[in-house]
């Protein structure tokens, strides 16, 4: 693969995302944002974006360090290859 989609959620819960956001990866911008909203489950706001990792397995994809660029302000974001709310539903009660 040449680019993978990448789930991001800030680490901030104040800033907002919105969509055309930089994507920084190791310090260097490497994308941007395709969508963005906030994840009220998640405490965070969330945003989606293609990252390059021609030749990368997904474990360095996530190994790096991510920030995004939030009106001018780097903020830290984790990052995920699968839905970061409850993908095995897990926290479902019955």
């Amino acid at each position: 693969l040449n680019m993978r989609m990448v789930q991001f959620r800030l680490t901030d819960p104040e800033p907002l995302l919105y969509h055309n956001e930089p994507i920084l990866r190791n310090g260097e911008q490497v994308g941007f944002l395709t969508s963005g909203a906030y994840g009220h489950s998640l405490g965070g706001a969330m945003g989606l974006g293609y990252v390059p990792c021609k030749g990368e397995k997904p474990t360095d994809v996530l190994a790096s360090t991510y920030e995004i660029d939030v009106m001018g302000v780097k903020v830290k974001a984790e990052a995920s290859l699968k839905p970061m709310y409850d993908p095995t539903s897990q926290r479902v009660k019955v």
